[in-house]
């Protein structure tokens, strides 16, 4: 917008420069040569006495050298065919009866005859080029300067308006971003023109009520774990207190798998509070952090972790939290459906497409593919939630998850680029 409104004003500016300085640079050289021949003809009307009241060329003689010594071309014709004064000044091809200003090569003559009692004189006054354009060309550049001085100024003028116009537009732009990207302290500092005030005020107005609603949200959100915390902890205890059997391990299965799903739930609902609507993170950062932390258990069981991560970090658009528990999800899989021993690899490298591409593999005895992937389907007994919840990581971040069974389980999760 800056660019287009100093666009504009050189536009203009220079359709106005040049309609003021082409006619006043034709105007200056009419002007000089009106001055030359003006000169010219008081030179020539000086001569007319002179010549016609003289009794001879000698009388003339005097009166014509003084013009030739101050500089003039000056010629008088007499009517005997002399040339009296500047030879140079006698043009040929010029009428001699008539008074007239006769263009010819290199200048112009002025001409004007006088009857004498012996013939006619004629006195001839030559204007060179040169002289009719004298300080024409000067004068063309100090207009040229005043031109690009002008110009420059308009341009200085029209850039520190367009700064006036477009920094309150920029500023709200930087604010909505820093709003999209989570930040809702960012508020605008209205100014500008009133429309863009108004619009300032509005988003200030809007980033207030949307940190009331997500307040709102974070009380609700702490409500819900209090009220269902307290029957699930009365529904835990009713189940360890009943006898054992295998009712009764069905029973707290499905009260330890009930608990975990209202912590997703709670954990989905704080988000936006907790992580912003852009979140990012380094995955190569987060799965090492993962892998060691699990490194414990494997120790334990004899389990042979082979590991594979780039030395540098690659960014994906998935929060933190989110992609750990995307890797928790599929190492806890590892652990609890693979017997002690069996060997497993975690790997992370660079999408064609940047981002990350995070793979788990396992030789286990296999599962049966991407079904799995679809919640509440498990073929060993769980309610499939763990890799729902993986499916989910990768197709929020623009990517993808599949699974396949040859030999074992390889789980290979797509993550989108951060930008």
């Amino acid at each position: 917008m800056r660019r287009r409104i100093t666009l504009l004003v050189a536009a203009t500016t220079s359709v106005v420069l040049l309609a003021f300085l082409l006619p006043a640079a034709s105007l200056v050289a009419r002007v000089a040569e009106a001055r030359a021949l003006d000169a010219a003809r008081q030179q020539v009307q000086s001569l007319l006495p002179v010549v016609a009241l003289a009794a001879g060329s000698a009388d003339v003689r005097a009166a014509v050298d003084a013009g030739v010594a101050a500089g003039r071309q000056v010629a008088v014709v007499w009517p005997d065919g002399t040339v009296l004064g500047d030879p140079g000044a006698v043009a040929g091809d010029v009428p001699t009866t008539a008074t007239a200003t006769v263009a010819v090569a290199g200048g112009t003559a002025v001409v004007q005859p006088v009857t004498r009692a012996d013939g006619v004189a004629v006195v001839q006054v030559f204007v060179p080029e040169a002289e009719a354009e004298a300080g024409v060309l000067r004068t063309w550049l100090v207009l040229g300067g005043l031109g690009v001085v002008l110009f420059t100024l308009a341009l200085l003028v029209a850039d520190r308006l367009a700064r006036t116009l477009t920094r309150p537009v920029s500023d709200l732009a930087s604010t909505a971003d820093r709003l999209g990207r989570g930040d809702l302290t960012a508020r605008v500092e209205p100014g500008g023109p009133a429309d863009i005030r108004a619009v300032g005020t509005a988003v200030n107005r809007l980033a207030g009520r949307i940190t009331e609603l997500l307040a709102a949200e974070r009380e609700n959100a702490a409500d819900l774990a209090h009220r269902l915390r307290t029957p699930l902890t009365a529904l835990q205890l009713d189940a360890d207190a009943l006898p054992p059997g295998p009712g009764r391990d069905r029973l707290v299965d499905d009260v330890d798998e009930l608990t975990r799903t209202v912590d997703a739930v709670i954990t989905e609902a704080r988000r936006p509070v907790r992580e912003g609507l852009q979140a990012r993170c380094d995955a190569v950062a987060v799965v090492a952090d993962r892998v060691a932390f699990w490194s414990v258990l494997a120790d334990d069981e004899d389990r042979t972790a082979t590991v594979q991560l780039p030395a540098g970090p690659l960014s994906v658009r998935v929060a933190e939290a989110d992609l750990g528990a995307a890797v928790d999800a599929l190492l806890g899989n590892v652990f609890a459906h693979t017997p002690a021993g069996t060997p497993f690899a975690v790997s992370v490298r660079a999408g064609s497409r940047a981002g990350a591409v995070l793979e788990v593999a396992d030789r286990g005895p296999g599962i049966a593919g991407d079904a799995l992937l679809e919640r509440g389907v498990s073929g060993r007994g769980s309610t499939g939630l763990g890799l729902d919840i993986v499916r989910r990581t990768a197709e929020a971040s623009g990517g993808a998850c599949t699974v396949t069974s040859d030999g074992g389980t390889t789980v290979r999760v797509d993550l989108g680029p951060a930008d």
